[in-house]
């Protein structure tokens, strides 16, 4: 089952956010489910079909939430103190580092298609449209 492979993670990386996240994390979470996943199939369309200039200003948004996102949590793997948890969190370095370079790809690729519309000539340009 589902629940079962998110406490096997949850254990074996020892991530308690996955199993009793705390309020801003759960923030985040809806600010997933309504904001970051509806823009998917949106970015997949766009990206799928070419050509889509369009799709830089919701790209830039969405890669400038999602990195916003990750560096509070990141900085919450990083220095929070987990002895404090009733969940066993990252107590060493080196289980730190394990969990954050699970979550440091959902990181790294909005950084990436960030870059990718700040500097691409072609998002860069901007058609002006003809009068008539």
């Amino acid at each position: 089952q589902l629940t079962d492979l998110l406490q096997q993670y949850a254990t074996s990386f020892r991530d308690p956010m996955m199993l009793q996240p705390p309020e801003w994390f759960k923030a985040f979470i809806y600010c997933e489910a309504f904001l970051q996943l509806p823009f998917f199939p949106i970015a997949a369309y766009a990206f799928l079909k070419g050509g889509c200039r369009w799709i830089r200003t919701p790209a830039i948004i969405y890669s400038t939430h999602v990195a916003t996102t990750l560096f509070a949590i990141l900085a919450h793997i990083l220095f929070h103190d987990f002895s404090r948890s009733e969940l066993a969190g990252p107590q060493t370095l080196r289980e730190r580092l394990v969990l954050l370079s699970i979550y440091l790809p959902y990181l790294l690729i909005p950084l990436l298609l960030l870059f990718t519309m700040l500097c691409n000539p072609h998002y860069k340009h901007v058609e002006k449209r003809k009068r008539k």
